[in-house]
């Protein structure tokens, strides 16, 4: 093997040698080079992970998958919110529902995919915020540094020359930055001051307010209750949970949950717009109602309006729709009653077209002496606008020229299947049509007061003058609400302090100089880029350069502007007055 060798005939090891020696001293050589290389072992990964875990890139990482996750959340119907919007889009995609399901996108907020990224992000913020909480205490406790050595070096500073004492000016300064609301102190030949620490306690409430409005939301979903409840004029709701018409809650809710309380809707009104492009418009919407906490509570009067809803203990009772509940009278071939109620119908658009089904179970005997049931389909418009195309319009909301259409059915409704049935639709698979003179289904328009009826001797349908008007209520109950809208308000007002105040430093020195005049220096740093820092040194400097002026019969012939020159005449570098 070849050596190479210097001017004076000195070996030197070959490139093997060298490489081999440089290669056994790397800890990426490989193993069979470094057999005694320590493993990271299960201790060692823990603390990488944790480490990592822990760090802002992935609190950030996992914050954005959160939001993520949110996505089909919003625009995939979910089982905890609407149930029959589920049922029909499983009915219409064959393919997509099952891989839906397997993902858990039904159930986002539920599945175990959006837990974990919930708690993992949750265990982030607090392995960032406890060890930065810490070192800021620390921080608080300690002093700001001592000033550096050259203090002309900082980015911005300045410097003057004075016949006032060493001692004189470093006192002036301490009072002055401490009247700026500096924490300042004197540290040798020099006064050292800092400010700004609201922007790190700004941070450490930014974080801190989006654990609590996690642990909210998390606290919420689990104990949040919400039902919805369609009641019509005089007619009244207790807070259990089968006055529902339709009732979901949170995992860990249960019926010892409910706020006791109950109400009575006394009277419902509604003013419309009635001119101008507007028309149309509801100008009042609200529901006057009686209500008792507890049962055996003092009867209260209420009104409830849009936005503005009834506040019982935790509960809130929202009014969320409203429509027309015409009452109706069926009587038999005989003349006698056996159906009269207000039957309320669901708007259709906003001049509040309405359909419904009447359902009579007393129904009547047929020709054979068999016992039938009747079922109706209503349409109704509170001003009637015509029926050209054979359909009803209605023209203005308000109740001005109401009309109730009705077609008869007779037959079996399976109201005794067992099946839960809408009180809204009508099932005809067992029922028959009544036929006109001419064979065609028999319907007609009915205005107040009129009756229709029935082919067969099979009775009678009556439109009573008397249309009541329904509300629709949405009772919720929300645990951690007012944690959430804290933690919101508080995660502002944190990352406002984060951005717009800025930690800055700033340093006095003030020592004699060879020729008895005391040499004043002053530097400021920023812990970012802001045109601040210049423009508060440039202030300070010239309040302290009042306190402590150049002499006024200065004849000192040094030319270098940053240890003779009048910081308001001669700005140093990167400081402004």
């Amino acid at each position: 093997m070849s050596k190479t060798t210097t001017d004076d005939d000195t070996p030197k090891a070959t490139d093997d040698q060298e490489l081999g020696a440089a290669g056994s001293q790397l800890s990426t050589a490989p193993r069979e080079d470094a057999p005694n290389l320590p493993s990271l072992g299960v201790i060692g990964w823990a603390r990488w992970f944790w480490r990592q875990l822990t760090s802002m890139r992935v609190a950030l990482l996992l914050l954005l998958l959160l939001s993520l996750g949110a996505i089909p959340g919003s625009l995939i119907p979910q089982t905890g919110i609407d149930e029959t919007a589920v049922a029909d889009f499983r009915e219409r995609h064959d393919v997509l529902a099952p891989i839906y399901d397997k993902l858990g996108l039904f159930n986002v907020y539920s599945s175990v995919w959006f837990s974990a990224i919930y708690i993992l992000l949750f265990v982030s913020l607090i392995g960032c915020i406890v060890p930065r909480t810490w070192q800021f205490v620390g921080q608080l406790r300690g002093r700001p540094p001592g000033a550096p050595r050259r203090l002309t070096r900082l980015p911005a500073h300045t410097t003057w020359r004075t016949e006032a004492e060493p001692e004189a000016v470093r006192e002036a300064a301490l009072a002055l930055l401490k009247k700026r609301r500096f924490r300042a102190h004197a540290a040798g030949d020099a006064v050292a001051a800092e400010k700004g620490y609201l922007r790190e306690v700004g941070n450490l409430l930014f974080h801190i307010a989006l654990i609590v409005m996690l642990i909210a939301f998390g606290w919420g979903q689990l104990f949040k209750s919400e039902g919805n409840k369609l009641i019509v004029e005089g007619d009244g709701f207790a807070n259990t949970l089968t006055q529902y018409d339709d009732f979901k809650s949170g995992n860990l809710f249960t019926n010892d949950d409910l706020v006791p309380f109950s109400f009575d809707v006394k009277e419902f009104t509604g003013t419309y717009e009635r001119t101008g492009p507007n028309k149309g418009t509801p100008r009042t919407y609200q529901t006057e109602v009686t209500y008792a906490e507890g049962a055996d509570g003092e009867e209260k009067t209420a009104l409830i309006k849009v936005n503005e809803p009834l506040k019982i203990g935790d509960a809130k009772v929202y009014l969320v729709s409203h429509g027309y509940a015409p009452v109706v009278t069926v009587r038999d071939g005989k003349g006698e009653i056996v159906y009269q109620d207000a039957v309320p119908l669901l708007p259709l658009d906003s001049n509040v077209t309405s359909s419904g089904v009447v359902k009579v179970l007393d129904g009547y005997r047929n020709s054979e002496g068999k016992k039938e049931q009747l079922g109706f389909n209503a349409f109704f418009v509170p001003t009637f606008g015509g029926s050209a195309t054979g359909t009803m319009l209605s023209q203005f909301p308000a109740l001005d020229y109401p009309v109730l259409a009705l077609s008869a059915y007779h037959g079996d409704l399976k109201a005794d299947s067992g099946i839960p049935q809408s009180v809204y639709q009508m099932d005809k698979t067992k029922m028959k049509e009544f036929k006109d003179a001419e064979g065609e289904l028999f319907k007609k328009l009915l205005m107040p007061g009129e009756t229709m009826t029935l082919p067969d001797g099979a009775g009678s349908v009556t439109f009573e003058k008397d249309v009541k008007e329904w509300a629709g209520f949405q009772v919720v109950q929300e645990s951690g609400e007012g944690w959430a809208l804290g933690g919101a308000v508080a995660a502002i007002a944190g990352l406002a302090g984060s951005l717009f105040i800025q930690r800055r430093r700033v340093w006095v020195r003030a020592v004699r100089g060879d020729d008895g005049v005391t040499v004043v220096e002053m530097a400021g740093l920023g812990r970012s880029e802001s045109a601040k820092v210049p423009e508060e040194l440039g202030d300070l400097a010239g309040i302290l350069y009042d306190q402590a002026p150049a002499p006024s019969d200065s004849t000192d012939t040094d030319t270098d502007p940053d240890t003779d020159t009048d910081p308001e005449a001669v700005p140093a570098e990167g400081a402004e007055k």
